[in-house]
């Protein structure tokens, strides 16, 4: 999956919650991209506005944070006012 052929990635050292990368890996693994494709495509959705999930992925997301133990409210969560 090539979002944009243009783009020059680099490697990142980023600090998340465990199990939070283990839903994002389960989808990842589900869409059959790349963990990174999929942080990508979430970024650019998030900045254009769309919605990154359907109303069936979203249930898919739900039954993951499940399974791997998330609150959709875990704490250290971002919250609508950035806290």
């Amino acid at each position: 999956m090539t979002l944009h052929p243009n783009l020059d990635r680099v490697q990142t050292g980023v600090r998340m919650e465990r199990r939070l990368v283990k839903v994002l890996k389960a989808i990842a693994e589900l869409r059959d991209v790349s963990l990174g494709a999929l942080l990508e495509g979430l970024v650019f959705d998030a900045f254009a506005g769309r919605p990154p999930f359907d109303d069936g992925a979203l249930a898919q997301v739900r039954e993951l944070m499940r399974i791997y133990g998330l609150s959709p409210a875990a704490p250290g969560a971002p919250t609508q006012e950035g806290e």
